[in-house]
């Protein structure tokens, strides 16, 4: 998606047309002016991939000053997507599940474990769209974090046809988010992880 567009371009202007857009926006509730009540310590948070183009500067706002880390795929599209999220002031976790996926989940659980804040798009960079990865919720259950989701929802947005159907909300167009607070539980084993995962993920869809 974002590969489409020069890359020298892309770069520049990404992360200037992220906020532009973000502050045009009619948020519900705005939690640009009202605080949120965001767990305090170390906090996985979530958003769906096709979501990011408010999900990413949804978690610096809710946020703020707290040190904030970003899993980004080592993908073209999330070299990109990187310096974004860095001019935007996170710094980042490069890697997926399926490449360098033990270097990763040891930098989530380095960061977790220091009492920071770590941003994901549970279904990303391959889907399939809107299923957590089970390494995500597995790490919130040996470490005992709260997993924060931030559904979003656009009533006006232009729809990508790619795996994750990308949305783009149109400026100053409304979009609702609602917080839910997730506390992930311990599993006696593999098997109820992952049924549990699966049930969090079809309850979660809304689309």
């Amino acid at each position: 998606m974002i590969g489409k567009l020069p890359s020298f371009t892309t770069r520049a202007l990404l992360p200037a047309t992220i906020d532009l857009l973000y502050r045009s926006l009619r948020m519900k509730p705005d939690f640009r002016s009202v605080p949120a009540a965001v767990p305090q310590g170390a906090v996985l948070f979530a958003f769906w991939h096709g979501k990011m183009a408010v999900g990413w500067p949804l978690a610096r706002t809710l946020f703020g000053r707290r040190p904030l880390k970003a899993v980004v795929s080592l993908s073209e599209d999330g070299a990109i997507l990187s310096d974004a999220l860095e001019a935007l002031g996170f710094s980042l976790i490069r890697g997926s599940s399926s490449s360098k996926g033990d270097l990763v989940r040891n930098g989530i659980e380095a960061c977790l474990l220091q009492g920071e804040t770590v941003a994901i798009t549970p279904d990303g960079p391959r889907g399939p769209q809107h299923r957590f990865k089970y390494g995500s919720l597995r790490i919130a259950s040996k470490l005992r974090i709260p997993l924060l989701f931030a559904d979003i929802r656009y009533r006006s947005a232009w729809r990508l046809k790619s795996w994750d159907r990308f949305e783009v909300p149109k400026p100053f167009s409304r979009v609702d988010v609602i917080l839910r607070r997730i506390e992930v539980p311990e599993f006696a084993g593999e098997n109820d992880l992952r049924a549990w995962c699966d049930s969090l993920s079809l309850e979660l869809d809304h689309e």
